[in-house]
């Protein structure tokens, strides 16, 4: 499924705020502020600001290896089922959205730099004549960005350049193809390949106090043995101290009120008279 892949890949970078798509406008902008922030003389906001960056460098890295994971697990490796190793390309129908979505994830990030950097000042000026001051220094916000897009835009440009360059070079000529090494397994299963899991045990050691994975392994007792296991399960700390338990109370409160619903129509009908009663009295007094 190389379309799908392609366009997954490009919402993903996208949503972890990599040049030159659209999140990373917004994650520029909020770096730039805070390291200004960093830079004042005030002492409360240079710790605002470096704990802002701090916290989004944090929050950034954790999503590239979130979403690296995802793709990975979603379009690389041996298939581990029937319907995956049978997998096909969808139709247009479902490329089509999915390929306006990327485009347009693409274009904000091009074009958003220059676009805001002039629409903004306008807008601030009809809607707030008070913040002229501020609508003029906002010039200094995305000059940087600007910079930024414009080198990463030229990188591309090159790559896609050599790209081409060597399809010229190479046309009419015998190309090779050859698996790549395979560390001596000659038939690789997907048993063998690296995991998901795998990819993941490093961050999730370095949060484990968190985190709080559970683990389960069969020992290994022979000489020889014919079989191991070993399962890994990370539960969600905040759907299990803090949500499924505030629900589970909200539930047993409400529970106390069945006997509401019990099934005849009349005395639902009752129940809508009454309350229509009630606001009538409610608003005559």
């Amino acid at each position: 499924m190389p379309k799908s892949a392609g366009l997954f890949l490009i919402a993903a970078a996208a949503i972890c705020g990599l040049p030159p798509l659209n999140g990373f406008l917004g994650e520029f902008l909020v770096f730039l502020g805070a390291l200004r922030g960093v830079l004042s003389s005030d002492l409360s906001t240079g710790v605002m600001g470096a704990t802002v960056i701090g916290g989004l460098g944090l929050i950034s890295g954790l999503a590239v290896a979130c979403f690296t994971r995802a793709f990975g697990l979603t379009f690389l490796g041996e298939p581990r089922s029937n319907e995956a190793n049978h997998a096909h390309e969808a139709a247009w129908p479902m490329l089509l959205p999915m390929a306006l979505l990327a485009a347009a994830c693409l274009a904000v990030g091009l074009a958003g730099p220059w676009f805001l950097g002039s629409l903004l000042p306008e807008t601030l000026r009809v809607t707030c004549p008070a913040a002229i001051g501020a609508a003029a220094r906002l010039d200094d916000l995305f000059a940087p960005l600007q910079g930024v897009v414009t080198v990463v835009v030229l990188l591309l440009a090159l790559i896609a350049t050599l790209t081409l360059v060597r399809r010229v070079l190479l046309r009419g000529r015998p190309i090779g193809e050859a698996g790549t090494w395979d560390c001596g397994y000659l038939r690789p299963t997907a048993r063998m390949e690296y995991t998901a899991s795998s990819f993941a045990q490093p961050l999730a050691a370095l949060f484990r106090t968190v985190l709080r994975t559970r683990r389960s392994a069969t020992a290994i007792t022979d000489e020889f043995p014919r079989g191991a296991k070993l399962e890994t399960q990370t539960g969600d700390l905040f759907a299990d101290r803090l949500i499924d338990p505030a629900f589970r109370r909200v539930r047993e409160a409400l529970s106390r009120l069945r006997w509401i619903q019990h099934g005849q129509v009349r005395l639902y009908v009752l129940y809508i008279a009454l309350t229509l009663l009630a606001l009538l009295i409610w608003k005559l007094t």
